[in-house]
């Protein structure tokens, strides 16, 4: 078998068998197969796309490509979330307690952030003593005490995507609906969880911008789940507008907080309750309808709240920052964005306003980067809300002042005001399931 043959079947169009893609992804990853052959590949698919056999195959080749996570020592049905990325996106700090409080396993491996967007990782980080780095026997003994943790994810899983990944990123190649769906299907498969609850954010602020696209990528997903015998769904959901008020590490933690406290914005309790709802959903816990009183009850009678202190606490963290959010060490300075016109706010370049906020120190513009815990951004005015000149729309907070000129320059320019009142926007816009697509 040569790569050469491999390169000119895909660019001819046709499908590549299980046989072949395994040669190529065992080749590469060791080293056989050079970066150039590979790169003649990865355009082939780009351009010719994969059938849903081949990239099943491909996905769960690249699964099996490092260590296959084995939750078996974990009682009970195992669901996981995964969202394509976002801005004030801190929903698995919600969702994975409500899930775990009506009594359905959450062992959840996250990332950290990188460019816009924001890390659950670094979030939990920012919680004083908080341990996101666990051995797989305390992993096992958390989830099985408590019902939920949330790690980091390991060293070794995945490889041949990770490999494929910074390939991609230097070819032109990162915006493929198959390449996309089989880096994120790969880790989530390699996770080893019996359900996956799939969070693909459209909009300003997603990599996907396109409802159509994120369609596409969505059924792709599901389609790679079901396949390889995993209990799939995917949520379409609104990231033209960040979500809930709060953008960096404590001030996202903070609002957490808030919302499980019985506050907090209405916009991020109801995009985490359908998240939960359908989590709880796939884990056999009733109709769609029973799953959303289920997990709304659990948020607003406070277990959601209760079970997030367990889980702190469980992996070291100093729950009493929880209790009481104003012990988080504060940002040393402050600055408040003044709204430039009057009228409504019609839109928001969400994308911008996590870029603004990682000038600030609260997000990563290389893996090197150091997080400032304390930078970020509270918004105080979003689409649909009406302005004068000179309101507060957003105040900035870093532990250095050097960024806000730039980032309140890039805040100001995130913002379109008009004289019209926009339409309501909606907040989940589709459910993406085997048996089709339910669009809101």
């Amino acid at each position: 078998m040569r790569m050469y043959d491999l390169i000119e079947k895909k660019k001819m169009g046709e499908e590549l068998s299980k046989e072949e893609i395994s040669f190529m992804v065992g080749g590469y990853v060791k080293g056989e197969i050079p970066d150039y052959q590979m790169s003649a590949m990865l355009m082939a698919i780009y351009f010719k796309g994969m059938t849903t056999e081949e990239l099943t195959n491909l996905t769960l080749t690249m699964a099996h490509s490092g260590d296959m996570v084995d939750l078996s020592p974990i009682q009970g049905i195992k669901v996981d979330k995964h969202s394509t990325g976002g801005v004030g996106d801190k929903t698995t700090l919600v969702v994975a307690p409500t899930v775990a409080a009506c009594g359905v396993k959450v062992a959840k491996m996250s990332g950290r952030g990188l460019g816009h967007t924001g890390g659950t990782v670094d979030k939990l980080e920012s919680i004083p003593g908080f341990v996101t780095a666990l051995s797989e026997q305390e992993f096992f003994d958390t989830v099985n005490k408590i019902g939920v943790s949330v790690i980091g994810q390991t060293g070794n899983l995945a490889p041949a995507d990770k490999k494929l990944y910074a390939l991609r990123d230097t070819t032109a190649t990162v915006n493929s609906v198959p390449l996309i769906a089989a880096s994120i299907m790969s880790k989530k498969l390699a996770a080893g969880s019996d359900c996956i609850l799939l969070d693909v954010t459209t909009g300003s602020g997603a990599f996907i911008k396109d409802f159509e696209e994120a369609i596409v990528l969505a059924q792709t997903m599901v389609n790679i789940g079901e396949g390889a015998g995993r209990r799939t769904v995917a949520l379409i959901t609104n990231m033209d507008t960040p979500l809930g008020s709060a953008i960096g590490n404590i001030n996202e933690v903070q609002e957490v907080t808030e919302l499980l406290k019985g506050t907090g914005p209405e916009d991020l309790k109801t995009v985490c309750l359908h998240l939960a709802a359908n989590m709880l959903y796939l884990a056999e816990k009733g109709s769609m309808d029973e799953c959303m009183k289920k997990a709304k009850e659990t948020m607003e009678s406070g277990a959601s709240y209760r079970k997030f202190l367990e889980m702190v606490e469980a992996q070291h963290g100093d729950k009493s920052y929880i209790e009481n959010p104003e012990k988080f060490d504060k940002a040393e300075f402050y600055y408040e964005v003044a709204a430039p016109a009057t009228g409504y706010i019609t839109h928001m370049n969400t994308e911008q306003c996590g870029i603004a906020s990682v000038v600030l120190g609260a997000g990563r513009e290389t893996k090197e980067s150091e997080i400032d815990f304390t930078a970020g951004i509270r918004i105080q005015k979003k689409t649909g809300d009406y302005v004068t000149v000179g309101d507060t729309i957003a105040t900035l907070y870093s532990s250095s002042d050097s960024g806000f000129a730039s980032a309140a320059d890039m805040l100001v320019k995130a913002y379109t005001i008009s004289s019209e009142k926009p339409e309501p926007e909606k907040l989940i816009l589709a459910r993406v399931t085997k048996d089709g697509v339910q669009k809101y």
